[in-house]
């Protein structure tokens, strides 16, 4: 992995740190927020089933776009379905690059998930209309056993504990990808030192905190909650985890994601 493929969006801002990665503030009075004290929650049940992505572990093609948008077509060769634009970073757009995790490949085509909604939609680009990379990175989250590991091809680099959605605001399972990281001004509160932006969205909310409600990646200062089902959706790392991810592990914008709602990794079920 060569640097120019570690892309870091480092955006100093609470308001885009609150609205990418979907992270909790203070629960509104109908939504209680449990303590490390509360009674334990039951697992929810995740409404977005698991859908067939690439193979796991392994080499994954990543295609970022030559501009801040690029038209989507709904097969080789047909109609422009959607525009889909860049992560808006106010601040620095040009920071964060428009990136897409490859599903698959035609003559001058490639599919590629795409960060909208619903979950798992995917759409067409055109090669020329792209840079392609590599990377053998992968992360992969087992919800019901509270763990997310990072894999280097077949080799997991790390694994650490996690916390993840609650019953009403469930994490939802899937295929995904790293789409933007980002770092609030304050390592030592609710989002930790790092947040990374997936391609996903809650399957509950429509939005969160007056932005999307985008499924991500981040720290957290309530580590006493680690390993229960205590988010808006989001999965929470401890603080070193997160850290020792972006800056020893260095994974790069749309390394693959695979959230897996049971005790079987998602690659299981590849075609």
């Amino acid at each position: 992995m060569t640097p120019s493929t570690r892309w870091f969006a480092l955006v100093c801002t609470a308001a885009l740190a609150l609205a990418a990665c979907g992270a909790e503030p203070e629960p509104e009075p109908a939504v209680t927020q449990p303590s490390s004290t509360a009674p334990a929650i039951t697992a929810p049940e995740v409404t977005e089933a698991p859908f067939e992505g690439p193979e796991v572990r392994g080499a994954s093609s990543i295609a970022t776009a030559l501009g801040a948008s690029i038209d989507v077509y709904d097969e080789p060769d047909g109609q422009v379905q959607q525009t889909v634009a860049a992560p808006d970073v106010l601040t620095a757009p040009e920071a964060t690059p428009l990136v897409f995790l490859v599903k698959d490949d035609a003559d001058g085509w490639l599919e590629v998930y795409l960060p909208i909604r619903p979950n798992g939609s995917t759409g067409w680009v055109r090669t020329a209309d792209v840079t392609l990379a590599t990377t053998d990175f992968s992360v992969e989250v087992s919800l019901v056993d509270f763990e997310l590991t990072v894999f280097d091809g077949q080799d997991a680099v790390l694994t650490t504990p996690i916390s993840v959605g609650r019953e009403d605001r469930p994490t939802p399972g899937g295929v995904y990808y790293i789409r933007e990281l980002l770092q609030p001004p304050d390592p030592s509160g609710v989002y930790g030192p790092y947040a990374y932006g997936l391609s996903g969205y809650s399957p509950v909310l429509d939005e969160f905190n007056s932005g999307q409600a985008v499924i991500g990646l981040h720290g957290t200062n309530e580590p006493e909650l680690i390993g229960e089902y205590v988010s808006s959706g989001c999965i929470r790392l401890p603080n070193d985890a997160i850290t020792q991810i972006v800056n020893e592990v260095g994974l790069p914008l749309g390394t693959p994601v695979l959230i897996s709602d049971d005790a079987q990794p998602l690659a299981s079920a590849n075609a």
